[in-house]
């Protein structure tokens, strides 16, 4: 039987721990990337000429057809966005905001969002379409 001794040094590396980090940062990264993708889907109206207003950290507050609101992908009610809004332009005094309503929702709920959207102070405020054809 051989012994080796203490003040030996290794002649080889064990690569497994640093292969289970790769693995578990690229299933991160894979579930954060299809994560930020994800939306509520709505017929969006259209419009003749449209910009693009991707700036990084904004916040799309959607408008269903029924009139159902969700931020981002999670629904939620009138009271619970003005509070989740609030608490994010808390963090970050310049946030945008994207509103995207349904062509055929009712005027006066998008009209609601956007007030709530201006007694919040939020002035970073755009209105999503698609170009027509």
């Amino acid at each position: 039987m051989q012994v080796q001794a203490e003040n030996q040094a290794y002649d080889e590396i064990n690569v497994t721990p640093m292969l289970d980090l790769a693995y578990v940062l690229l299933v991160i990264f894979i579930i954060m990337t299809t994560a930020s993708v994800q939306g509520v889907k709505v017929d969006l109206p259209k419009a003749k000429t449209s910009t693009s207003l991707a700036k990084p950290g904004t916040r799309a507050v959607t408008v269903s057809e029924r009139g159902d609101l969700f931020l981002d992908a999670y629904p939620m009610t009138m009271a619970s966005l003005e509070e989740r809004l609030g608490q994010l332009k808390a963090g970050n005094p310049v946030l945008p905001v994207v509103v995207k309503g349904d062509g055929r929702v009712q005027y006066g709920k998008v009209m609601e969002v956007l007030e709530m959207l201006k007694r919040l102070d939020i002035v970073d405020v755009g209105l999503v379409t698609v170009r027509a054809k």
